[in-house]
């Protein structure tokens, strides 16, 4: 019950909109059915035996969400293992803090050429450098809350278990898989989450620039050719897919982190 409660805004929200578009009647902004209705079109009028999916989709979609997931991925080892090794030692920290600064605050979308420079000789013949460029911005954009996070969780950890640690002589191995990783993972899963949803953007900014299929690539393909339907039913697309994303994370972080919210709950 509590759930459907979450959703009634959706539908009277959707009625409002239908209403007032219709009654517009611009073509820049149509109806939801009419997005629907072209969403339908585009992505999900497929053979049964593609899962409903069009060519386009198959095209597009599956692309974008590799190129998602693959720098999401990528970054989130780089900035665990990273963090923790910064985490625990404050003067490097200190040392490397002004490059971190001055990283997360230029724009990833700017570094685009740059980006395409440096990768050019890494294209082959399986990986073109548009991949490669694609990933490095997504890759670029999102681990700075990662970093950030895994750094201060690292530093947050309870001084009585690391004595603990020292009294048992765990070794580092032991150390780190019992004691430095689970009391760090609330505040690594919290800069993973953000994370996620910065990947989301940073994929649709990469095929907006420079890609040649994606989402992103059709949502700028319907712009230049006037079709609001078509742009729309891509903002659509993209906003169920970050909150089916987001959702099926906090889902996996609530199991993962279950014994946490367990010791909060009990003092």
């Amino acid at each position: 019950m509590k759930t459907l409660t979450r959703f009634l805004a959706v539908p009277l929200v959707l009625v409002v909109w239908e209403l007032i578009t219709r009654a517009i009647g611009d073509t820049d902004f149509p109806p939801p059915t009419t997005i629907v209705t072209r969403m339908y079109e585009l992505w999900f009028s497929g053979p049964v035996g593609q899962v409903f999916l069009t060519e386009d989709a198959i095209a597009n979609i599956l692309p974008s969400l590799g190129r998602m997931f693959g720098g999401w991925i990528l970054a989130s080892v780089i900035g665990i293992l990273a963090g923790i090794l910064l985490g625990r030692s404050r003067a490097a920290t200190d040392y490397v803090d002004p490059l971190i600064e001055f990283g997360r605050a230029l724009p990833p979308p700017l570094l685009i050429p740059v980006f395409l420079v440096l990768t050019a000789g890494l294209s082959s013949e399986l990986v073109s450098g548009v991949l490669i460029t694609q990933l490095s911005t997504i890759v670029f954009g999102v681990i700075w809350p990662v970093l950030l996070n895994s750094i201060d969780g690292v530093r947050a950890v309870d001084r009585t278990y690391t004595e603990t640690a020292t009294v048992f002589n765990l070794t580092k191995l032991q150390y780190l898989r019992v004691v430095l990783l689970p009391a760090a993972s609330p505040k690594i899963f919290a800069g993973l989450r953000l994370s996620l949803s910065l990947a989301l953007i940073m994929m649709v900014i990469s095929e907006l620039l420079g890609g040649s299929d994606g989402i992103g690539y059709q949502l700028l393909q319907a712009q230049r050719s006037f079709d609001g339907a078509g742009v729309w039913a891509a903002i659509a697309l993209l906003g169920i897919l970050g909150y089916v994303v987001n959702s099926l994370f906090v889902l996996a972080e609530r199991r993962v982190l279950v014994w946490h919210r367990q010791a909060n709950r009990n003092p």
